[in-house]
């Protein structure tokens, strides 16, 4: 529609009507042929129905048809509905999680998946996803790390930037693309002792340094909607903080599109006791410029009498106006039903999520056991081998049943298989212990379930249940060529554990093609590439924890590890049993001393680092280059070390190949007491490494600003 046509039309919407496009409700309020149920039953009510602007949680196309069809014939004005829905890691075809995509560190494949999920997606009518989510995450206990990229702030932004311009493309009028929603703005990941919806208190210079970036990501790439986070920020719940959302998100970060509460956080602000009834509550969050009320009635039935009373009728007409535009984007007065006759090639989209699969998966460790081999005697066993559980929290209409067990795939790879599934009430321990003594080597296959991870899923022991300790433990008695096999939504505590084994796979939770693809990992037919976004902590006593450790004045060194009064634990060391970083593969690398283009940066200029990787093995594999910094005198304390560039780079084997890094400025610079972000003259160093902690080679350079 043209934009005078847009304008006009929104000239002619009452008072009543225009609220009712900040209005959103699930497909519950409507029964079979448009009967209305639940709340909206009273004829008044029937009217407002006929006048909201979007739904949010619809399954398939038929649904979806049905309801626009039946919505259009009643509506006064023909302005069709958005369909919006979680589309967080595939729709019908289940990829791996975000966390674990996150450990492919691989930007492309991002996009390609998230590509691939808008393609299954719109097809069945669907308009808008709720993602990526831009958490910044440090804790594990904490469920929703799932959805995130991890506890790194670089990382995440190129990530975040990946998913938006997979899922939107390049045209939102293409019917393949969705209007990416990036979340929850902001400080979510911050929970207080981990704990889903509870309060946070982050400093300024934390809060821009670290949460900030990753949404600045997505709004330069486009995203069209932001949603608020159930959590208070400096005191004020986000969906009313209007110097937050007013002067960072809409005034620093310049984000003009579409702002949506979370599920029900408008009434939430009731609870939080920052609003005394429904009609304060929607006061709040619109004079804070919040345009959608997701599954409330505080704007339906409050909102029109509150701009009324407060003359904000032009606040009002600017929330309706981004509305109307991102369906106007959408292409959806020219077709309310885009997308549904679109095909879709359900061969590829399995290419894609066995690719996705075969790059999230981590090999902690291997003390040479694997690969396995065709000819030996394997026993698969636990709570997990022969499970379908292995889609993960969000899987939204994928078919757990559908999906390839760890077991099932492992059939086709191995002929000499023993598979012994474990569950509480009915474990036969010598058998297990036989098949363990007979077995060349044992695949033990362990962790959470979907409802374990997730969403209003937070956990204070984040080490496995006590069933899958006895496994080990009995297991190691044994046999001691065992590789334990964890599937999770999050980084888990194996420190007890991981002396009695000789592997370690995170396997997360990969898709679809769970099985298939750690079936072709387990045997060499496929080799590991996927490095950890997140550390695994030695014990839920160190959380929350990030590798970016800040400097203090009393710092535990190699030099004063044996005295009392640095910052230390008594019981466990500081650092983490595997950090950010931290992936093996089947392949063996060599990597040269960084160079340097020079050994001064001038401002406005560029340097480039270069080191040599060559694949010293007989298998092709990814290496990962990971360039760390250090800012060796600041204004504010700073990290010891910080990620500053990666590549992921596929070297044939005895190939040697040459990679680059271009450093500029900016890539240095941090943000100050001020809350500006510059960069500071001076010296800096420069680390070449495989982890967070595994460095291989350092330099110096120095800023001339």
């Amino acid at each position: 529609m043209e934009q005078t046509a847009l304008k006009q039309l929104a000239s002619r919407l009452s008072l009543e009507e225009k609220v009712g496009q900040l209005v959103q409700v699930t497909p519950d309020f409507f029964g079979n042929q448009g009967e209305i149920t639940g709340p909206l039953r009273q004829g008044a009510d029937q009217q407002k129905l006929y006048q909201i602007g979007s739904v949010l949680g619809t399954h398939r196309a038929q649904e979806v048809q049905q309801i626009q069809e039946t919505y259009l014939a009643n509506s006064r004005h023909k302005i069709p509905l958005l369909f919006m829905a979680d589309v967080i890691h595939g729709y019908e075809t289940i990829f791996p999680i975000p966390l674990a995509l996150a450990s492919s560190f691989d930007s492309e494949l991002i996009q390609k998946v998230a590509r691939s999920s808008a393609v299954e997606a719109t097809k069945e009518g669907i308009h808008v996803t709720f993602s990526p989510m831009a958490d910044y995450v440090k804790d594990p206990r904490w469920g929703r790390v799932l959805e995130s990229n991890g506890e790194d702030v670089r990382l995440s932004t190129e990530l975040t930037k990946a998913y938006v311009r997979g899922y939107q493309g390049n045209d939102l009028k293409d019917e393949t693309s969705l209007a990416a929603c990036v979340k929850h703005f902001i400080g979510y990941g911050a929970a207080e002792g981990g704990r889903d919806y509870n309060t946070v208190d982050l400093s300024d210079i934390e809060l821009y340094q670290n949460y900030l970036p990753a949404f600045e990501g997505a709004i330069s790439e486009g995203v069209r909607l932001v949603m608020t986070s159930f959590n208070s920020i400096h005191g004020v719940p986000v969906t009313a903080n209007k110097t937050l959302i007013q002067t960072v998100l809409r005034g620093k970060l310049g984000f003009e599109g579409i702002l949506i509460s979370d599920w029900a956080a408008i009434a939430e602000l009731k609870d939080h006791r920052v609003a005394e009834n429904s009609r304060e509550a929607a006061k709040k969050a619109f004079e804070a410029s919040v345009d959608i009320d997701m599954m409330t009635d505080c704007y339906s039935q409050e909102l029109a009498d509150l701009v009324e009373e407060t003359e904000s009728m032009e606040a009002l007409d600017a929330a309706v106006w981004r509305v109307l535009q991102l369906k106007n984007e959408l292409g959806l007065f020219e077709n309310p039903y885009r997308g549904m006759k679109t095909t879709v090639d359900k061969k590829e989209l399995n290419e894609v999520a066995y690719e996705a699969a075969t790059r999230s998966a981590v090999l902690l460790k291997n003390e040479q056991v694997l690969p396995l081999k065709k000819e030996e005697r394997i026993l698969v066993v636990g709570t997990k081998a022969t499970s379908t559980d292995v889609l993960g929290a969000w899987s939204w209409i994928g078919d757990c049943h559908a999906a390839v067990s760890l077991a099932e795939g492992m059939k086709k790879e191995f002929p000499h298989l023993t598979i012994l599934s474990v569950a509480e009430e009915t474990v036969e321990w010598s058998a297990i212990e036989e098949a363990a003594r007979q077995a060349d080597k044992v695949v033990i296959a362990v962790g959470e379930t979907s409802e374990e991870a997730g969403e209003a899923a937070s956990r204070t022991d984040l080490r496995l249940r006590e069933i899958e300790q006895t496994l080990i433990d009995r297991v190691f008695k044994h046999n001691t060529n065992s590789i334990l096999l964890t599937f999770s939504g999050r980084p888990l505590v194996l420190t007890e554990v991981e002396p009695k084994v000789k592997a370690i796979i995170s396997a997360w939770f990969l898709g679809s093609q769970t099985g298939s693809v750690l079936s072709a990992l387990l045997s060499g037919a496929q080799n590991f590439s996927g490095h950890l976004p997140m550390s695994y902590p030695r014990s839920v006593g160190q959380l929350p924890y990030s590798y970016q450790e800040m400097s203090t004045g009393r710092p535990k060194t190699s030099e004063n590890a044996d005295q009392k009064y640095i910052s230390r634990y008594l019981d466990e060391e500081n650092g983490p049993l595997y950090a950010f970083g931290h992936g093996l593969s089947y392949s063996q690398f060599t990597y040269s001393a960084l160079e340097l283009s020079a050994k001064q940066l001038q401002k406005n200029g560029q340097l480039t680092l270069s080191v040599t990787i060559k694949n010293d093995s007989k298998q092709a594999g990814y290496a990962l280059p990971q360039i760390y910094f250090q800012d060796e005198f600041t204004e504010v304390i700073r990290p010891k070390r910080e990620l500053l560039a990666w590549q992921q780079v596929n070297l044939q084997p005895g190939e040697k190949q040459m990679v680059q890094f271009v450093i500029e400025p900016d890539d240095l610079a941090y943000v100050h007491s001020n809350l500006r972000r510059t960069t500071d003259p001076g010296a800096f160093r420069l680390f070449l490494g495989t982890s967070a902690v595994d460095i291989l080679s350092e330099t110096k350079i120095t800023f001339v600003g």
